[in-house]
């Protein structure tokens, strides 16, 4: 495979896996919640997506289906940390656990394949066959500016800000007689509803649906935020945003190169983790660099003004 193509197939799925970052992004940074729902609802996504494809249905309404199911999925953990007053961590892994059967329940087996079924993609590339080789990618590219423009309006409404003010300070949101329950399963009903519509369109891009297809990504999710917020900031939401979409597609791209020059696919799990510490650590080490050359200046600067001082003083007595 030549690197354009490789690049070019890193982009699209980037594109893909930016509108499952930005539900990590929505938990991890707005809603300050670690969940662990991720790995279990990209699956289910990807589960109910092709399940309902090979079972007959419209690859669109299949593909809503799994958003749905998402919305579900990801109130349920909401609950069950809420209600069921479980640890945050532990609701996560519960229902991540958990979706491990239930995706095999809904598949019947481990892999559903698509080859020679009519997916979102083959219909995009009917559709937009003008384009080419990139009408993929432009749709893709569209799919996922929708949801970030979507995610930004939201973020922005009543709801939206009471999310934000239950991450930023529970406690205080709780004393204005917000209901601080309801915007923690809202919150996280949104973001596995856009993981598994991310799992749904990653199972029709890669042509099957695998009861594992879901191990990993929310590192996978926490480096595309990571990195995309280290190269391009986040002093605002649709900034943050737009850094996560970016991060993802970095993240892929990465990945693609390293293919490319010959690391095992078994070494992905491994470079993942190696990218996330190294997106972690060099923000703090060049903010370490940057406060040294500024303690340095302002030294350089004290030094200067009373060199000056010193022989105003020494003319002022000659």
């Amino acid at each position: 495979m030549g690197v354009g193509v490789a690049l070019q197939g890193s982009i699209e799925s980037g594109f893909i896996f930016a509108i499952m970052a930005l539900g990590v992004y929505l938990t991890f940074r707005i809603l300050d919640f670690p969940d662990l729902t991720v790995d279990g609802s990209f699956a289910t996504g990807g589960a109910v997506g092709a399940t309902m494809i090979t079972a007959g249905f419209a690859p669109f309404m299949s593909t809503v289906s799994a958003l749905l199911i998402g919305l579900v999925v990801g109130a349920m953990t909401g609950i069950l940390h809420t209600k069921g007053k479980i640890n945050a961590l532990l609701s996560g892994i519960l229902s991540m656990i958990a979706l491990y059967s239930i995706n095999l329940r809904i598949m019947g087996k481990a892999n559903v394949p698509l080859l020679g079924e009519d997916t979102l993609f083959t219909q995009i590339q009917g559709v937009l066959s003008a384009l080419g080789d990139y009408g993929v990618l432009v749709a893709v590219a569209v799919i996922a500016l929708v949801i970030k423009f979507i995610n930004d309006w939201f973020l922005h409404t009543e709801v939206g800000l009471a999310i934000r003010a239950t991450g930023n300070n529970q406690r205080m949101i709780r004393s204005f007689s917000a209901n601080t329950d309801t915007t923690i399963i809202i919150g996280l009903s949104i973001s596995n509803g856009m993981v598994a519509l991310s799992g749904a369109l990653y199972a029709q891009y890669q042509g099957f649906a695998d009861v594992s297809m879901g191990i990993g990504m929310i590192i996978i999710g926490l480096a595309s935020v990571i990195i995309g917020e280290a190269i391009f900031g986040n002093r605002t939401i649709v900034r943050a945003t737009f850094a996560v979409i970016g991060g993802a597609i970095i993240y892929r791209m990465v990945v693609a190169l390293a293919m490319q020059v010959g690391l095992d696919p078994s070494d992905m799990k491994l470079m993942t983790a190696l990218i996330v510490i190294i997106a972690l650590i060099m923000p703090r080490i060049s903010a370490g660099y940057k406060e040294r050359k500024r303690r340095a200046a302002r030294i350089k600067n004290r030094e200067q003004q009373s060199r000056v001082l010193e022989r105003g003083e020494v003319k002022k007595h000659a």
